[in-house]
């Protein structure tokens, strides 16, 4: 038996003796001082990649704590050197607590490889859709999928999430707007930019906001799936970050917890919770390959809706504002009758009533009065004069109406040639509208077979 089989076989006996420990692995007694900055002073060394120099001291205030083994163990391993003893003390001590360590203490270092597959299962400990998912898990998970623990370790994550059935607490709308958040308020086709309008209509909508909605669904899963997978080794600090300020769930987070270094936890995420997040743009792209497989038989339900919604017929006819009035719209033209209610709203909108011009009619008749008196006064000429403005005046005021009158009548004759015209083009458009439909719903379907071949890829095991 080789030492890690035979280390394995040690923790996997002791630990169930600690079956009854809680599920947050993370949480710490009291460490001794010495025992403690040397645990620091270990995860600082592999916090910034440093070549491992340090022997472990000896720590007699921590004999009866399984951090001083675990330590001592890890070096040990670390250095290629036997670590049998130390292993069995500590798996005495705390079975599941020197599981986790030494799985994301070697991950971290770029020695996964070492770990007994016995190793992940004890410190993974058990998932279930109604319990949060702890940190230890998630850093376990998060490792795997980045290929610290090679093929087998992403296999194994693989296997403990499938055997929960998180995606069906979720409805297919939540995995969608995870995959495709930020979703277009209204999608305009290229045969309706002229009659946006139309646009908006529920009937002509949803088929056009379907398609795109797929498409994006569609490359955002290529986008996925096409991440080059981890070939294993070293945990990058990517962002060169302290391990002290590394977020929840990052094995060097969760490390600093065990060791009793870490602050205060963050809160826990349901393993639902953590799926929905894995899937949004900007996540880790491994995690997101793993989410997409678990979601995967959701998502394909959802795009297979898609689809369908594509798939509906254009509507017979459609009810449509032009310049303010409704007019029914069919595919052989506009409706007449609707059409001409519109003209005569128009028409009666268009020309205001405006009475008769009686103060028009109330200055020619001053005018002639005073017309007639110049003619029989002794001196005409005031008189005949004020008949001339008065004349001219009421003269004025009916030219000015004659001329409103002209300018209503040519804007009701050019509002109803609009309409006329626009009626038309939206006809016309709808007609492109559903040429354009055929060829949405091809595509949709091309789209859905590629999404199934994309979905059936899944996550790479290496």
């Amino acid at each position: 038996m080789t030492e890690a089989h035979y280390a394995g076989a040690v923790i996997g006996h002791n630990f169930g003796e600690f079956s009854a420990l809680s599920t947050d692995l993370t949480a710490s007694s009291h460490v001794g001082t010495e025992l403690h900055r040397y645990a620091e002073a270990l995860l600082a060394n592999l916090a910034a990649d440093a070549a491992l120099s340090m022997t472990p001291p000896e720590f007699p205030d921590a004999t009866d704590h399984w951090l001083a083994p675990a330590v001592e163990a890890l070096v040990l391993l670390m250095r290629g050197e036997d670590a049998l003893e130390p292993l069995g003390r500590a798996a005495q001590l705390d079975g599941q607590r020197t599981a986790l360590f030494l799985c994301l203490a070697l991950a971290v270092s770029g020695q996964g490889d070492q770990i007994h597959a016995s190793w992940l299962g004890i410190a993974f400990g058990e998932m279930a859709v109604d319990r949060p998912v702890t940190h230890g898990q998630r850093a376990l998970w998060l490792a795997a999928a980045r290929g610290a623990y090679g093929p087998a370790g992403k296999i194994f994550v693989l296997r403990k999430l499938d055997a929960v059935a998180a995606t069906s607490e979720a409805e297919p709308d939540r995995w969608l707007s995870a995959l495709t958040p930020h979703e277009p308020s209204m999608v305009v086709p290229p045969s309706l930019v002229d009659f946006p309008e139309l646009a908006e209509l529920p009937e002509l909508a949803e088929p056009v906001q379907a398609a795109d909605q797929l498409t994006r669904l569609l490359g955002r899963c290529i986008e996925i799936t096409s991440t080059r997978e981890g070939t294993g080794g070293k945990l990058a600090n990517r962002a060169s970050r302290p391990a002290a300020v590394w977020t929840e769930g990052e094995p060097l987070t969760v490390l600093r917890h065990l060791i009793g270094s870490g602050g205060p936890e963050g809160p826990m995420n349901s393993l639902t919770g953590h799926l929905l997040g894995d899937l949004q743009p900007g996540s880790d792209p491994h995690l997101a390959a793993i989410a997409l497989h678990m979601a995967a038989p959701t998502v394909r339900t959802a795009a297979e809706r898609l689809v369908q919604a594509t798939q509906v017929d254009p509507p017979q006819s459609v009810t449509m504002p032009l310049l303010g009035h409704r007019v029914v719209l069919r595919p052989e033209g506009p409706d007449a009758e609707s059409l001409a209610a519109a003209e005569k709203r128009i028409t009666v909108e268009g020309v205001p009533v405006r009475g008769r011009p009686w103060p028009a009619y109330v200055l020619l008749a001053l005018g002639v009065v005073a017309l007639v008196a110049a003619l029989v006064t002794p001196v005409p000429l005031p008189l005949t004069a004020l008949a001339v403005v008065l004349l001219a005046a009421g003269g004025h005021q009916l030219w000015r109406r004659r001329r409103r009158e002209q300018a209503d009548a040519e804007y009701v004759t050019a509002q109803v040639a609009e309409l006329r015209e626009l009626a038309e083009g939206a006809v016309w458009a709808l007609h492109e509208y559903a040429r354009e439909s055929e060829k949405r719903a091809q595509t949709a379907t091309s789209d859905l077979a590629e999404l199934s071949r994309v979905l059936r890829r899944g996550p790479r095991a290496g």
